[in-house]
Parts: structure tokens; sequence; C-alpha cells
């Protein structure tokens, strides 16, 4: 279950709390990001691959940002185990050997519009006035993302319909 749809993961009980849940979305999406430029890169899609080492790069300052404001220099506390899904998490099944920088792009979207509506969600439960601005100040990072990403899907070409067609597919002996 996705954080954004589940009301116990929305509500933040301290400011350490929430802090703990951005550095592990910030994380996540970084070493995500960079799996993702890895897996673009042995499949010969250097542009993809380096699109997504950028956002890794991105991803990786904002947890470093959020080490810093918190005093935690050289690693944060724990998560506890709460069944915490990453908004940010995007499905390695969505990632296909063919797929153009537009895709990359879309899923990227979709994150970020997700970890958006998480930290709304909390901004709107928290009963702490800290929590809530901080929330708050998450949720218009992610808002600033989704523009970033939304005015570099301007600049990318729609993939034709057959993107994924490959005449040369493959093989894998077993």
């Amino acid at each position: 279950m996705n954080a954004d749809k589940d009301p116990s993961h929305a509500a933040s009980e301290s400011m350490a709390d929430l802090m703990l849940r951005a550095l592990a979305l910030e994380l996540d999406a970084s070493d995500r990001y960079a799996m993702f430029a890895d897996a673009m890169a042995s499949a010969n899609n250097p542009e993809v691959a380096q699109l997504f080492r950028t956002m890794a790069e991105v991803e990786g300052k904002h947890a470093h940002e959020i080490r810093v404001q918190m005093g935690w220099e050289e690693a944060a506390p724990p998560l506890p185990n709460r069944g915490f899904d990453p908004a940010e998490t995007i499905d390695v099944d969505d990632i296909h050997y063919l797929m153009h920088p537009w895709h990359a792009l879309k899923l990227a979207l979709g994150a970020e519009q997700r970890a958006e509506r998480l930290f709304a969600n909390i901004a709107r439960q928290a009963t702490d006035a800290g929590v809530r601005a901080a929330a708050l100040h998450l949720q218009a990072e992610e808002t600033e993302h989704v523009a970033l990403i939304e005015a570099w899907l301007l600049r990318v070409p729609v993939p034709a319909a057959n993107w994924a067609e490959d005449p040369d597919p493959p093989r894998y002996d077993q």
C-alpha cells in the first residue's frame, strides 16, 4: 500500500519522525534512480541513464540537506518498521530497456506527485504546528520537483506508439 493512501502513515508524531520519513523517501529515490541509471547504461541507453543519474544526484542532495538540518551528519536514526513504503518509489517492473527520456520523466513525475501528496496529508493531519510547517515546506519542495519535471517533459519528444518494438531483442540462454 502506498504511503500517501494509508492514513496510518500520514500523521507524524514528531519532527524527528517526519524528517526520518523524508530522509527515507529521498534515500530510496536516490538509490532507485541510480539502479535504473545502471540498468539503462547496461542496455546501451545512455540518454535515459544520464537522466536517471541526474535524478539520483538531486535526491541524494536532498537527503544530505535533511541530515544536515537534523544534525544527522553520519547516519540518521533507523526508521521504525511500520510497513513504510516510500512515496517516491518507482517499481522496477516499470523500467524497460528501450524506454525514452519521456518515459523516465513520466515515472519520476508520478513519484514526485506521490511525495507531494504524502507531505500534504502529513501537514493536514499534523497536530504539532512545527511538524505541520515542516511538512508544508517538504510539500513545497516536492511541488518544485513536479514543476521541474513537467518543464523537462515539455523539452523531450513523446515516443512513437511502437517504441518498445525491438527488431533484435536480447536473448537469454540458459
